[in-house]
């Protein structure tokens, strides 16, 4: 499901301008976005899940292709870890 079908299924459910909804759902991920790249917090809706800030250590990689290793910096990266409720509604379809 992409973010224009997001936003339509949720402008016929509640009957408010697509616009509008489309206006929200950027802020809210613009939200998310900042909470996690800047303050380095996690967010979490409750019944949904929490998006969190995942630590990855500096490490050696390999370029394959030139065959030469490449030093891999320490950095962080955006994880989902979805609720329990989330999780059982999942497992029982």
């Amino acid at each position: 499901m992409t973010k224009a079908e997001i936003i339509t299924t949720i402008a016929e459910s509640t009957g408010l301008a697509k616009k509008d909804i489309a206006i929200v759902i950027e802020s809210f991920m613009a939200t998310v976005k900042d909470s996690l790249s800047e303050k380095k917090e996690d967010v979490s809706l409750r019944g949904f899940g929490t998006f969190i800030v995942k630590h990855r250590a500096a490490k050696t990689g390999r370029n394959l292709q030139k065959n030469t290793t490449v030093n891999i910096e320490a950095h962080d990266i955006p994880g989902f870890r979805p609720s329990k409720e989330f999780t059982a509604m999942m497992k029982q379809d």
